[in-house]
């Protein structure tokens, strides 16, 4: 009989028994258990309840202002510029000089500054800051600073209401020229704004660009990127401060602009569009500057340190 041959592979191996046998079939003690109830949604892995629960979760789990927005690496050229970033304390990585650089108080400083800050200093040669300059003018230095991280709107009013004068944040709508953002932030940070607020889209960056224009200052003025630059303003609205479109064809002239020293948000159209739609109905009031010649319209970052000076001289007085 095939079950009692000697011959190999004639004999059925142990545990290879025909029939259940026990833990196949839920027999005895290693019967398979059952898996109890079925989860909820929320706790099935990859069931879309699931996914939205754990970014709830992971939204409520993160620090008070969230992450802070982050671009790539810049290097800020220019004396001025490099010496106000240091001065700042801007946590630097490099410092380049040109070769045969004729050295003045500024690079001086910038040396000093560095070596105090343990930030490495790098003799190269001056072709060599030409092509990380992209042709720009570099005037034989470089700083290379680490992204710029930006502040969490939140966080800019909890700033702006903890100060020991009238909030005034300045919030951009559309301007794309990292120069006129540079120049807002640095007369925004003269004329003892508290921050500025960028949408997170359709919107320059503080490039080594703006850097530049800022001349440092963006490393002490907070700029905050918003997601949705229209809900952001309305929060702000809420939470007490007025909003004010600076716009051609605005309905307030800036010399009856009663409201420079109540708590303030100025926002600041492109040149060639203005205000957007939204952000204009947005706006509590919208200010205009009186102009005698003939030009239609000025620079953004021009027109916001005009209404930025009106609105400091008020405060003062």
């Amino acid at each position: 009989m095939a079950g009692n041959s000697r011959r190999k592979g004639a004999v059925r191996k142990p545990g290879t028994k025909k029939g259940p046998t026990a833990g196949s079939g839920g027999q005895r003690r290693r019967s398979l258990e059952g898996k109890g109830p079925t989860p909820p949604a929320e706790l099935r892995p990859g069931h879309p309840a699931q996914k939205r629960a754990a970014a709830v979760a992971k939204k409520l789990t993160r620090k008070k202002f969230g992450k802070r927005d982050t671009d790539g690496p810049e290097t800020v050229f220019g004396r001025n510029p490099v010496v106000e970033c240091l001065r700042a304390k801007v946590p630097a990585t490099a410092l380049h000089v040109a070769l045969n650089t004729s050295a003045d108080e500024r690079i001086a400083e910038a040396v000093r500054l560095a070596a105090e800050a343990g930030v490495a200093i790098l003799e190269v040669p001056r072709t060599e800051l030409d092509r990380m300059a992209n042709g720009a003018l570099h005037q034989g230095i470089g700083l290379t600073v680490p992204p710029f991280e930006y502040a969490h709107p939140d966080e800019l009013l909890e700033t702006a209401q903890d100060a020991d004068r009238p909030p005034l944040i300045v919030a951009l709508d559309g301007v794309t020229d990292p120069r006129n953002l540079g120049a807002v932030v640095r007369s925004a940070t003269a004329f003892g704004a508290h921050g500025v607020l960028l949408p997170q889209r359709r919107s320059a960056g503080v490039t080594a660009v703006a850097w530049r224009t800022s001349a440092g200052t963006a490393a002490r003025l907070p700029v905050a990127r918003a997601v949705n630059l229209t809900r952001t303003l309305r929060e702000y609205a809420t939470a007490g401060l007025m909003v004010a479109g600076l716009d051609a064809d605005g309905k307030v002239p800036l010399d009856e602009f009663h409201l420079a020293t109540d708590p303030l948000v100025i926002v600041v159209g492109s040149e060639g569009k203005g205000l957007s739609r939204l952000v204009r109905e947005t706006c509590d009031v919208t200010v205009s500057i009186p102009m005698d010649g003939p030009a239609e319209s000025l620079n953004a970052s021009v027109a916001a340190g005009v209404l930025l000076a009106e609105i400091s001289r008020r405060r003062r007085n």
